[in-house]
């Protein structure tokens, strides 16, 4: 049997009906085995503020000890101003604080990307890989995954109607996987 890894699934978009939130979970639904996904939620949490370290909001704390307990991580954002959604740029500084004790470290991620538009959130995709090296988080590097005409892609239930696109998400997700058995500490 395979490795089993936990993956920390982090939606950019705080829309609950939102495309990206869609994907993550379409993404979730056709993981394979080895890949035990789950979402971790962003938007509860307060702006970073390090006054607050020294009594830390409690949802500081939770969001934090998620991303440690996971093995992985999997991005799925939309593009906001050629850049990431304030949210998930939060979360990133929430989780790499304090100082010297940040959770992400080392982890493998995927970035995935949706958009409506025809470059599929190609410039968040890139600045959030920016942010992942300081963060020492080795990003899958092939395929890259932009999801353009994402409006098109869903029916009402959320499951994904182009073939295609099933197939090529599949393949992202068996590179992942065998990207984290590699990359994973």
């Amino acid at each position: 049997m395979a490795q089993q890894h936990k993956v920390a699934v982090l939606v950019g978009s705080l829309r609950k009906g939102s495309l990206n939130r869609k994907m993550a979970n379409a993404l979730i639904a056709m993981s394979p085995a080895a890949l035990q996904m789950s979402a971790v939620e962003i938007g509860e949490l307060p702006l970073y503020n390090q006054d607050l370290e020294d009594n830390p909001p409690a949802a500081w704390l939770t969001f934090r000890q998620q991303i440690a307990a996971a093995d992985a991580l999997l991005f799925v954002t939309p593009e906001y101003n050629r850049s990431v959604p304030g949210g998930l740029k939060n979360a990133l500084d929430v989780g790499s604080r304090p100082y010297g004790k940040s959770v992400w470290g080392g982890k493998p991620a995927a970035i995935v990307s949706v958009s409506p538009g025809a470059i599929g959130g190609f410039g968040a995709n890139h600045h959030l890989r920016q942010s992942m090296v300081f963060l020492d988080v080795p990003v899958l590097q092939q395929p890259e995954t932009y999801i353009g005409g994402a409006h098109k892609l869903f029916d009402e239930a959320g499951a994904i109607t182009n073939p295609d696109t099933t197939e090529f998400l599949g393949k992202f997700l068996q590179a992942f996987e065998r990207w984290i058995a590699i990359h994973r500490r």
